[in-house]
C-alpha cells in the first residue's frame, strides 16, 4: 500500500506544485488504484508516474471546488484511449452534483467513454463502500461548501501458516498444508492428529489511511483520523495564521497537528500547500509542525509514501477502529 501525491498545491497550479490529486496505490492488495480528488492537469501528472489509468477503479471526490475536480473530464476521456474497455468500469464517489458536472462536461464536449461510470453521490455520513478487503467511511468537514473526509480501513489479514514449525515436526509438505492453513484437523499417515489452528500465526492487523478534504479544524476530522496509520491533512496556512485560515474555511499546519494528536494518528502528511510557501518556506511549515508532533511531513508532487504493516509483536494499542 502506497500513497502517491500527484498534486499538493492549493487553489491553482503553481510551478512547483500542481493542484490536489492523491493516488492510493493498492496494487498488491487488489491490483487497483484509487484516486482522491482530480485537480486540473492530473492526467499530465499521471503520465510522469507509473500509474496506469486503467488500474484506477475508484475516484473519491472530497468537494466540488475547481482545484479538486477540473481534471476529471480530461482524465476520464483519456482513460478510454489507454487500454480501458467495457470490462473496466469506474466508480466515482462525491458530494451531490458530481454526476451533473461530469455528464455535462462530457456531453458538451461530445466525449464518449468506452466504459461505464457508477456514481455514488453522498447524502449521509457513514460507510460508503465495503468488501472483503476494505471499508471506506465518510464524514462531512467544515469548508463552507459540502466537503468530505474519507477513512480507508483495510480488513485484517489471516495469520500465515508456520511452515518452519511444520518442518520441525517433520510434517511433509503437500495438500495437507492447505488443509492446515484452513484450520482443519488432519490425521497424518503415521497416525498423528494435528490441528491446523496450532500452526497459524497471529492475524495481521489491517492499515488505516485517512484523507481529508479542505476544512477548518473540526471534530469530525479527529473521528476520521482515529488511530490512523497515516493522516493526510490540508495545511493551506502556517503558524500565526489561524484567523486567516478560519475566514477562508481552511486549516493551519498547527491545527492539523492538533487533529493528529487528538486522533492518535501515527503519521501526519501535510498537503494543499499555498503557493506562498515555496522552498525554504514550505520546509518551515514542516519545522513548525514538528515542534509539536514528531512524525509529520510536508509532501511534494510525485512523492510516494509507503504504508507498512505494524509488526505484530509491537502491537500495543487497542483494536478500536472508531467505527462511525
Amino acid at each position: 500500500m502506497q500513497l502517491e501525491f500527484l498534486g499538493t498545491g492549493a487553489g491553482q497550479p503553481a510551478k512547483s506544485r500542481n493542484v490536489t490529486a492523491i493516488a492510493l496505490r493498492l496494487l498488491d492488495e487488489r491490483n487497483a488504484v484509487w484516486l482522491f480528488d482530480v485537480g486540473e492537469g492530473t492526467q499530465h501528472q499521471i503520465l510522469r508516474s507509473n500509474i496506469r489509468p486503467r488500474k484506477v477503479e475508484k475516484i473519491f471526490i472530497t468537494h466540488l471546488h475547481g482545484d479538486h475536480i477540473f481534471g476529471l473530464p480530461g482524465f476520464l476521456s483519456s482513460r478510454s484511449f489507454q487500454g480501458s474497455d467495457e470490462h473496466e468500469p469506474i466508480t466515482i464517489y462525491g458530494p451531490k452534483g458530481i454526476k451533473r458536472f461530469i455528464e455535462t462536461s462530457l456531453s458538451v464536449s461530445e466525449s464518449h467513454l468506452t466504459y461505464p461510470i457508477e456514481y455514488v453521490e453522498l447524502t449521509n455520513e457513514g460507510t460508503v463502500f465495503e468488501d472483503k478487503t476494505f471499508a471506506v467511511e465518510a464524514m462531512k468537514l467544515d469548508h463552507g461548501i459540502t466537503s468530505y473526509g474519507y477513512r480507508i480501513v483495510e480488513k485484517d489479514h489471516a495469520g500465515e501458516l508456520q511452515v518452519d514449525k511444520l518442518k520441525t515436526m517433520q510434517i511433509p509438505s503437500g495438500p495437507v498444508y492447505g488443509k492446515l492453513k484452513r484450520g482443519e484437523t488432519v490425521t497424518l499417515p503415521d497416525g498423528r492428529v494435528v490441528n491446523g489452528a496450532d500452526f497459524i500465526g497471529q492475524p495481521q492487523k489491517g492499515r488505516i489511511v485517512t484523507i481529508l478534504g479542505d476544512t477548518r479544524k473540526t471534530q469530525n476530522s479527529v473521528i476520521l483520523g482515529k488511530n490512523a496509520d497515516v493522516l493526510v491533512h490540508e495545511s493551506t496556512y502556517g503558524k500565526g495564521e489561524g484567523k486567516l485560515a478560519r475566514s477562508h474555511h481552511h486549516s493551519t499546519n498547527l491545527q492539523a497537528v492538533e487533529v493528529a494528536k487528538q486522533a492518535g494518528a501515527k503519521k501526519l502528511l501535510l498537503t494543499h500547500i499555498s503557493a506562498r510557501y515555496v522552498g525554504k518556506l514550505a520546509m518551515e511549515l514542516e519545522k513548525q509542525a514538528r515542534e509539536e508532533f514528531e512524525n509529520v511531513h510536508v509532501v511534494h508532487d510525485f512523492e510516494v509514501i509507503e504504508i507498512p504493516f505494524e509488526h505484530v509483536e509491537e502491537t500495543k494499542v487497542s483494536d478500536d477502529r472508531g467505527t462511525l
